[in-house]
């Protein structure tokens, strides 16, 4: 698994030691305001072993994210594949932080590393992103890395029950456009 250093932070392989804040955040209700319910200990636990052996078989996915300052964990970041069934295919950026790191760009930081290794390394054409209708602060950080909102693209989550959380918007980015625009 590959890392990747930001100015200030590390995307490194999972560890033991980051199960603890992880299951955290996923007990957290407002991390979770935009992702529905909060995690159990023992979910939260299998999404790591989830999001590990994903990366290990397809050599991308989801890195732990790491302060360089302090060594504290922060959140994740990463890209994935679309999951079978929603109405488009593709592989799609992302972030989730700890609620004691919002508000200091590290969304924004570990998104344009994640773009940079899908467009430079894996050669991807074209990353997506999506979030419910209601996150503004993930899709402000969708804007600041220089995706744009496709509305044609928009839809509604079939893996989501009826309620606010089903309603997504869908962002785009092609390698072309990132091209000369993203720091390594």
């Amino acid at each position: 698994m590959p890392e990747l250093r930001t100015d200030r932070l590390l995307l490194r392989r999972w560890r033991e030691s980051d199960l603890g804040p992880w299951a955290e955040m996923n007990a957290d209700p407002e991390v979770r305001e935009h992702l529905g319910a909060p995690l159990t200990r023992e979910r939260s636990d299998a999404s790591v072993a989830a999001m590990t052996a994903a990366f290990d078989e397809r050599g991308f996915g989801w890195w732990a994210l790491e302060s360089r300052e302090d060594g504290a964990f922060v959140g994740r970041a990463g890209l994935d594949v679309v999951d079978a069934g929603m109405p488009f295919t593709g592989v799609d950026v992302g972030w989730r932080l700890a609620r004691s790191a919002w508000g200091r760009g590290y969304a924004t930081e570990a998104g344009l590393a994640c773009l940079a290794f899908g467009f430079e390394a894996l050669g991807l054409p074209e990353i997506i992103a999506t979030t419910t209708v209601g996150n503004i602060r993930s899709r402000a950080v969708m804007a600041r890395i220089g995706m744009t909102r496709d509305p044609e693209g928009d839809f509604e989550d079939p893996s989501v029950p009826e309620g606010p959380l089903r309603s997504c918007v869908l962002y785009r980015i092609s390698g072309a456009v990132a091209a000369g625009t993203i720091a390594p």
